[in-house]
């Protein structure tokens, strides 16, 4: 049979008028549209209204544009939770150029490569920083211009920039028309991780997969225009995780907080009646350990969502006690962060908290707006049973995740193997579709030819009451090749209050013998600039026990 021409293909083409790229971007037009009096971001003291903020934003872009900023070019922005790294989020796309927003935990050599190896043309920074930033352009072989925000907030610093931001933003057009990009592949964003060893890798995101992200946390995490957000992640990460554009699309209000600190967040949610907040599960942790006289009460249900490991049973109580309602999700830097939900079956309501927090520590199902996860076997890429006990890799396949690497083909290619995102996380489908991380693949513990999961012992250990943190690496043992080897912090006050032998037990009383770990160490735990623990410097430190 002659092929048959598609009918549908035929005097049907694409046009201005029925096809427009996909850009976040759009939902500030939106938004200053629908709700221009509606206040937008609340700052200490300072309001923006949609319509305000909406015109320094087209300030922000026309200043650059006038500066020579445009495609391709890229423009950092060294800040804290406040106005100017929002308003970054929408200005710097406008022209067209890729917004690399700093980690400003990190150290002056570190971002030093970062601006170089990025190419930044336009430094925007917040004068808190001014020290480790001096230091980072004394390294710089590339010119690069350099504008202050002087925050009324700020605790210290100087200015060391050419003008300051609110000035720079004089010098824009309010009236600034921007155009979506020609193509949604086009790069928006430029993100580093947090390597563990040697350079970080830039992650390059693009307008398609930003706007779908965050089309899906406003979808999951329920987002309306009563929505009030509390940043409490830091807009660095991930570009907060899109809840940068999330909060904007649904004509929310955006709480900007410089600092997470509990003494500043329960005041915050209680007088600007928050109802949404994000945080890795180190902030929901100094929530709950959080002296009593911090902890203000507030009349609203808050939902917040945490990122990573899921926070101990215990932790999700005190949560719950204080009116909070704790959402787990999953993702990369290289997913735009969340890429799953442990969306919530009603079954789960009657189930006691320890069953609860079982269900909720699974990493879960896929985003609305995530094409395809999977469970793999790593070397033959076929999925492997969904059992509940057969580990593999979780993979990732979608249009949230990254173009790639910047400058790095070789990583590129090895990420995406086999038409897959390589998550590096290895993990169990179970018979509900549910996906649960067991490890990380560099993390699982070897053992006498057992397979031990460092996060199962972690999640017991979370469960003792004297243990505030947790962590669990491999630790080299002549009998057995590997064993289990903690490290603990206990809450603030009870130190010396537990032994060690105290813990293996009670380890030993809930779990496999074989699992339970054969030293414990306590004390403070190392952390990444994200605040992820880095089970590398403890895995050094075993070979000094």
């Amino acid at each position: 049979m002659a092929d048959k021409a598609n009918i549908y293909e035929q005097n049907l083409d694409k046009q201005q008028a029925n096809f427009r790229p996909l850009s976040p971007i759009s939902f500030l037009q939106w938004s200053a549209q629908v709700y221009p009096n509606k206040t937008a971001v609340i700052h200490g003291e300072k309001r923006f209204n949609w319509a305000e903020f909406a015109e320094r934003c087209r300030r922000l872009a026309s200043a650059l544009n006038k500066r020579g900023i445009g495609l391709g070019d890229t423009v950092a922005i060294m800040s804290p939770n406040a106005p100017a790294m929002l308003e970054a989020h929408y200005g710097i796309p406008m022209t067209g150029a890729v917004l690399n927003a700093l980690n400003f935990r990190l150290d002056a050599p570190t971002l030093a490569f970062i601006l170089e190896h990025g190419e930044a043309r336009v430094l925007i920074t917040d004068r808190e920083f001014s020290p480790v930033i001096k230091e980072a352009l004394a390294e710089l072989k590339s010119p690069i211009t350099v504008i202050d925000v002087d925050d009324h907030l700020a605790e210290g610093g100087e200015l060391i920039g050419e003008m300051d931001y609110e000035t720079f933003l004089k010098e824009g057009d309010p009236d600034f028309e921007w155009q979506p990009p020609v193509e949604e592949w086009q790069a928006i964003a430029l993100n580093y991780t947090s390597g563990t060893t040697g350079n970080p890798k830039g992650v390059v995101y693009h307008h398609r997969g930003a706007f779908l992200n965050a089309m899906g946390n406003a979808l999951v995490f329920g987002l309306s225009h009563s929505s009030v957000y509390l940043w409490t992640l830091p807009m660095f990460h991930c570009n907060g995780w899109t809840f940068t554009w999330a909060v904007t699309a649904v004509g929310g209000t955006h709480v900007c907080l410089r600092q997470t600190d509990p003494a500043k967040i329960f005041p915050a949610i209680r007088d600007h009646r928050v109802t949404h907040m994000c945080g890795a599960p180190i902030v929901l942790n100094m929530m709950a350990h959080a002296p009593d006289e911090q902890k203000v009460a507030f009349e609203q249900t808050v939902d917040v969502a945490t990122g990573g490991a899921a926070p101990p049973s215990a932790v999700i109580a005190s949560m719950e006690r204080m009116g909070f309602k704790v959402l787990h999700l999953y993702g990369l830097t290289e997913s735009y962060g969340p890429a799953t939900i442990c969306a919530w079956q009603d079954e789960w309501d009657d189930l006691e908290l320890d069953d609860k927090a079982s269900k909720m520590s699974r990493q879960g199902v896929r985003y609305p707006t995530l094409f395809e996860q999977a469970i793999l076997n790593p070397d033959t890429m076929a999925q492997v049973p969904a059992d509940g006990e057969t580990i593999g890799e979780l993979m990732l396949s979608s249009n949230t995740v990254m173009k790639g690497y910047l400058k790095n083909p070789s990583a590129t290619e090895a990420a995406f193997a086999g038409g897959w995102f390589h998550t590096g996380d290895l993990g169990v489908m179970h018979p509900d579709g549910y996906v649960e991380i067991k490890d990380r693949s560099k993390d699982i513990i070897i053992s006498g030819g057992e397979n031990i999961s460092s996060l199962e012992i972690e999640e017991c250990l979370y469960k003792h009451d004297k243990v505030m943190e947790a962590a669990v690496v491999a630790m080299s043992s002549e009998k057995w090749g590997e064993t289990p080897c903690a490290f603990v912090t206990p809450p603030p006050g009870s130190e010396g209050d537990v032994t060690e032998v105290e813990i293996i037990e009670w380890c030993r009383d809930h779990m496999a013998h074989f699992k339970a770990p054969t030293k414990v160490v306590f004390g403070p735990l190392p952390k990444t600039s994200t605040g992820k623990i880095q089970k590398f410097v403890l895995r050094d430190k075993t070979e000094e026990l």
